[in-house]
């Protein structure tokens, strides 16, 4: 097997076209580094760059590990300590993937206190990359002029871009896309699949370091199916659920909560969440599954949870984005919509909230949405 690892302090980053060195980075005692010093004088002890510098210190310090959250989608968000030298096995694996060459451009756009931003940093650290930096926005191409040869964005982000035709070149214009952090919406999904260059959609999860799987969007290879890593092995377990074997990056074995389909070219898809699985009157009901079939019916942003119910034990809750409350008009309308499902997919309860809760990446927050629908 393979080892991608390379020895931290012979690493340098090279950060909107100036290089710096481990010495750079690296902190001494309470006396912080040449580079948080630097970065906090630029734009102020609360800035990206500031965020940037801090985890730069931590990288080069002398532990073998790091701080990583995770993103709390389906229950309280987790404090996890993880190896350097699996980041940068997890960074290769997806430099090697893409191509991406040293000196590449590398958009770097997503909060630091998440893997996702975390691994940006390990690939350009890994590959000798140029990052560009952003402060985490919902526009982060508004002020790029640079070319891009990498891009990791959520698909907020991606949606937003779409919107404006400046931006949208820009997007367009990124030689290898990747999106994660949520799901992509079909008509997004639509929009992508013109684009140019590489377009990707992305598989992993904290305990991965990042992504272990890539679905391409556009082109003729695009797919509904994500090919793992050549490094990763995938298969289905008893309850139809996920398990990643990924030595390089996870030392165990992981079973996952995704439900998948696996296929004779050892790549899978989802289909759900074994905890987004509402049992209804007997019948396990996914949401995902109900939402996606309410996206082309509904004008305004819903999310599917679920509340306790007497007789059938869980009843399926619809939260609509559209507070405080519905006139006739849109109850019709959302009536007329659920009326197209299956009869044991229906809400049976409606509630208008000012706010879909999301976590602090953007996903749906299902912990948050179900304590919701359980307080209305």
């Amino acid at each position: 097997m393979n080892n991608f690892t390379t020895h931290i302090p012979d690493q340098t980053l090279t950060i909107d076209g100036r290089t710096y060195t481990a010495q750079d980075a690296c902190a001494h005692g309470q006396k912080p580094s040449r580079l948080q010093a630097l970065f906090r004088e630029q734009a102020g002890a609360d800035s990206f760059l500031a965020a940037l510098a801090d985890f730069l210190a931590e990288w080069f310090d002398a532990s073998d590990t790091v701080t990583v959250h995770t993103s709390g989608s389906t229950g309280t968000p987790k404090e996890l300590r993880v190896e350097k030298r699996r980041m940068m096995n997890s960074a290769m694996l997806t430099v090697s993937f893409l191509g991406l060459k040293q000196g590449d451009n590398a958009l770097l756009c997503m909060p630091l206190q998440y893997i996702a931003g975390k691994m940006v940093v390990v690939r350009a650290l890994t590959a000798g990359l140029n990052l560009i930096s952003v402060t985490p926005c919902g526009h982060p191409l508004q002020s790029v002029s640079q070319p891009l040869a990498f891009g990791a964005l959520i698909p907020m982000q991606v949606y937003n871009s779409l919107q404006h035709p400046e931006e949208c070149g820009r997007l367009k214009n990124i030689r290898h896309l990747i999106i994660g952090g949520g799901a992509i919406d079909p008509d997004m999904e639509a929009a992508l699949k013109r684009f140019p260059n590489g377009v990707w959609s992305t598989y992993g999860m904290t305990e991965t370091l990042s992504h272990i799987a890539l679905r391409k969007l556009n082109g003729a290879d695009a797919s509904e199916w994500y090919t793992p890593f050549s490094q990763v092995s995938v298969s289905r377990s008893d309850e139809g659920t996920l398990i990643i074997d990924a030595p390089l990056v996870c030392p165990q074995r992981l079973i996952t909560n995704d439900i998948v389909e696996l296929n004779e070219r050892g790549q899978f898809r989802i289909l759900g969440r074994k905890d987004n699985t509402i049992n209804t009157g007997g019948i396990k009901v996914q949401i995902e599954q109900v939402e996606n079939a309410l996206k082309p019916l509904l004008p305004f942003p819903f999310a599917i949870t679920s509340a306790p119910d007497a007789k059938f034990g869980e009843r399926i809750v619809l939260l609509v984005q559209h507070a405080p409350f519905l006139n006739e008009q849109e109850k019709q309308e959302i009536h007329r919509a659920c009326q197209q499902l299956p009869a044991y997919w229906r809400p049976k309860q409606w509630i208008p909230v000012a706010a879909l809760p999301l976590t602090g990446t953007g996903k749906p927050d299902r912990a948050a949405a179900k304590r919701l629908a359980r307080c209305t």
